[in-house]
């Protein structure tokens, strides 16, 4: 399955391998890229911590290769707790450093499954004036939304299932993981 590490009794298989997901990237960055061209100021990514900041890195530097210019920016913003499901109330733990009114922001996530947070994140961010919002993200779990919302550029759909690795996590474990793998349940029934 892995490679011997610490978490192979706690991964029950790999469903993307860091291969597919450098590709994947590249790929999503080539689209964001054609889609901006003519944008003068840049971009303003904006990192949903701590899940995304894997993809955050790995994307902006595609983005670099193929233009525009971007600016980073990071939100922290939780709907989890411990849990393994969204609890649907979002809190602020970390807001943005600077201004977004006029900006295109494209905001990076790791993983879309009920769109409870990042429905209200949208939401948020079109109150602060910007000039449009988009969203890349990683991984969608179609079976899992709860609330339809725009996702306009997706990098994998995945089951329904609980996964860790690339900077998902469970219990603030398993983020470093170069690829993205199904946690067993017994891991989380222990919690």
């Amino acid at each position: 399955m892995t490679d011997g590490s610490w978490y192979d009794a706690d991964i029950d298989r790999v469903i993307i391998t860091e291969a597919q997901i450098r590709e994947k990237i590249a790929e999503l960055a080539k689209q964001v890229s054609a889609d901006y061209t003519t944008v003068e100021d840049g971009l303003l990514l904006v990192c949903v911590l701590k899940g995304a900041v894997m993809f955050m890195a790995d994307f902006a530097r595609a983005l670099g290769r193929h233009g525009p210019a971007a600016d980073l920016e990071f939100m922290a913003v939780s709907s989890y707790g411990q849990g393994t499901t969204s609890s649907g109330t979002v809190r602020i733990l970390k807001d943005l450093d600077r201004d977004v009114a006029g900006r295109h922001v494209v905001v990076v996530e790791d993983i879309v499954d009920s769109g409870l947070t990042l429905s209200w994140l949208l939401r948020y961010l079109a109150s602060r004036k910007a000039a449009s919002v988009e969203v890349v993200t990683l991984l969608r779990k179609p079976e899992a939304v709860k609330v339809s919302i725009p996702v306009k550029y997706v990098g994998f759909d995945i089951p329904n299932e609980f996964v860790v690795g690339y900077g998902l996590d469970f219990a603030e474990r398993y983020r470093e993981l170069p690829f993205v793998g199904v946690l067993k349940p017994d891991v989380y029934a222990r919690a």
